[in-house]
Parts: C-alpha cells; structure tokens; sequence
C-alpha cells in the first residue's frame, strides 16, 4: 500500500531522481550537500506516502454500515397508481412526489397534509424552483406550475415531440439546469434519449439510443453523474463538466443481480453513496459507486420500488415511492401497500437537493 501512492507523487520522485544524478560525478563535499538534499526529499516521499495510505483508510470508514434489517413504513394511506419523483424540498420542507397517471403531490410532515394537483396528462418529473412554482415534465414538454392557480406555463419541448414519446425521470444539476430524459409508452427500445434544460425555450439533447431514461444523481464533487436506462439492469457513470453542462466518458459501475429487478431512480447520501429503487425488485439497495458493491437492502412491500430521496429537517429519512400497476399478474393481494409512499431512517442523511435555475 506505501510503494502506488510513492510513486503517485512524481514531484517528489523526479526531485529524489535529480538528487542521485546530481551525486554522480561530484566531489565528496559537494556530495555530503547533496546528500541531506536527497535525505529530505526522501523523508517528504515517506511522509505523503503515509499521509496517503491513512486517507485511504479514513476514507473507508466513512461508509457507515447498515443492516438489511431495517423496516419501512408507510407515510399516507393513499395508493396511487404509480408513485414516482420523490425529491426534498429543503427550503420549504415538503415532499414533491408525482403520479405518473396525472397527479403531482406535494407533502409536508409538518401537518401530515398531501396536496394533490391533477394535471390530466402524464407526468413524468418534478423539482423544486420557487416557494409557489415548481417544474414539472409532462407528456408535451417542461412547464413551470404555479402553486397558487395550479396552472402550467410552457418552458421547452426539446424532444420535439416524438410520437408515443413522453417525459420521464430528470434531475437538476448545481447550476440548476434540468437533465431529463424520456420513455415509449410501450418501452420501445433505443428511441428516446436524455436532455438538458437551462431555461424557456432552451433545451437540447444529451443522449441518444435510450430505452427508459431513469434515475440522475451527481456524486459529492460534482465531477460525475450517475445515470440509469432502466431495462439494461445497469447505473452507469459520466464525467461530468460543471461548467459546460457536457457529459462524457460513459462507463457501467453498478449492475443489478438477477432477481432483483432494475435501476430505476437513485440519490446520493452525504458519504458518496449511492441509494436505488430497484423496480421489479422489492426492494432499496444502498452501493458503492466507486467498486460497484452493494452495501445493503432494505425490502418494501411492493414489487415495483420507483424513486428514492432523502428529507426531513435533518435529511435523514429516506422517502420510498411505489406503484400499484405493473405488479405481476395475481399478486395484487400479496401486496395491498403497493402504491403507498412509505419512509425509513436507515442510520445516514442525505445531501440537499437543487433548484431549478431559469438562465
């Protein structure tokens, strides 16, 4: 473990190499001055080399364990059809949540109270933006809600409205760009993609070739971003250029294991951590994203587990939605909670959510 970090700090190395070639040829006077050149350098390679091999170990504790014994509980009594788009919004304290069939939710544990907005249409995402407008992705396009009269004014449509094409799960990075993708309605593989939005009237597309565009999450430096196409069983991982809004280098870091359904959406908790639904699964799994190992499961009691978040007052409750269709075929009675919004402390908190930002 002392030999990578070594000679990982190539300043240190390329000084202690310039200290033996200077040695060669001189005379023992000028030898004995180089030689406390080379002991110092020497000390300061040993030195980083340590300070490196204890980060890595203090880096691994910070992964709290969790046992795969935790319980979820339900929050409301209402079923929806399919639960979906669970994020916190922090500064206001409240749940946004959706129905994909035409409903977006807004929960606030301060009175137990869920409000529901019927849109109509279907419903693919929500984020946070203002105290009475949030956004939202529907069938044609992203619209800012207005709170107050509940009604809809049109941002963009950058897909361009593809037939039998509709929006689904999307994310905002921290500059408050939207990245939202979309989904056939009968899942048609490769015909929909993933897209940016900054603002009315600008959006472009990000991605090509996707299936059902799920799950955007963006790792605590803000270097990557964590991306789902739900039917390849796969999270995968981009580079992620801040300022640029670009994404690249796409490589597979998670796959799910057979009989434990697919990724659909995920968040991040404060260690780095990365939380997925596994739709068709049961179940939340907790992984690492820089090995690709689960750290652990927590089951629920419905088979299609559609989004994760994190929130409360403290961020450490995590939010669970699940859908009520789409079960397998006469197993509706052996799950009469699917469809509820359940919730769980499972011992880490989450990060805080951000905001739409119209540029």
């Amino acid at each position: 473990m002392v030999y990578y970090p070594f000679f990982k700090n190539t300043c240190f190395y390329v000084l202690f190499v310039q200290g033996i070639v200077i040695l060669q040829g001189k005379s023992k006077t000028t030898m004995k001055h180089h030689s406390i050149f080379i002991a110092l350098a020497a000390f300061a390679l040993i030195s980083v080399s340590a300070c490196n091999d204890t980060g890595a170990r203090q880096d691994a504790r910070k992964i709290t364990p969790i046992g795969d014994n935790l319980v979820c509980q339900p929050v409301l009594d209402t079923i929806v059809r399919l639960g979906e788009g669970a994020i916190w919004d922090y500064k206001y304290n409240r749940l946004l949540w959706i129905d994909t069939q035409g409903s977006v939710m807004i929960y606030t544990p301060d009175n137990g109270k869920n409000r529901e907005i019927k849109l109509g249409t279907d419903v693919g995402t929500v984020v946070p933006y203002k105290k009475d407008k949030i956004i939202v992705a529907i069938r044609t396009g992203v619209y800012e809600l207005d709170l107050k009269d509940e009604s809809l004014t049109f941002l963009c449509d950058p897909e361009g409205g593809i037939p039998g094409n509709k929006y689904n799960d999307g994310k905002c990075d921290a500059r408050g760009r939207l990245w939202v993708g979309t989904m056939d309605n009968n899942s048609t593989p490769n015909k929909s993609g993933l897209y940016l939005v900054e603002g009315k009237g600008k959006g472009k597309k990000m991605l090509s070739d996707v299936t059902i565009s799920n799950g955007v999450s963006w790792s605590l430096d803000g270097k990557t971003m964590y991306y789902a196409d739900t039917p390849t069983g796969k999270v995968s991982a981009f580079d992620f250029n801040e300022k640029k809004g670009e994404i690249s280098n796409r490589r597979e870091i998670i796959t799910i294991p057979d009989g434990m359904g697919n990724p659909d959406g995920n968040t991040l908790d404060a260690e780095g951590m990365l939380w997925v639904a596994n739709w068709e699964g049961g179940c939340v799994t907790r992984w690492n994203p820089h090995t690709g190992e689960m750290l652990c499961r927590i089951d629920v009691p419905a088979p299609n587990v559609s989004s994760v978040a994190f929130g409360g007052k403290d961020l450490d409750e995590l939010y669970i939605t699940t859908a009520s269709i789409y079960m397998p075929r006469g197993s509706a009675a052996r799950y009469p909670q699917a469809g509820k919004l359940f919730v769980v402390k499972p011992g880490v908190k989450g990060v805080k959510s951000k905001y739409f930002h119209a540029n």
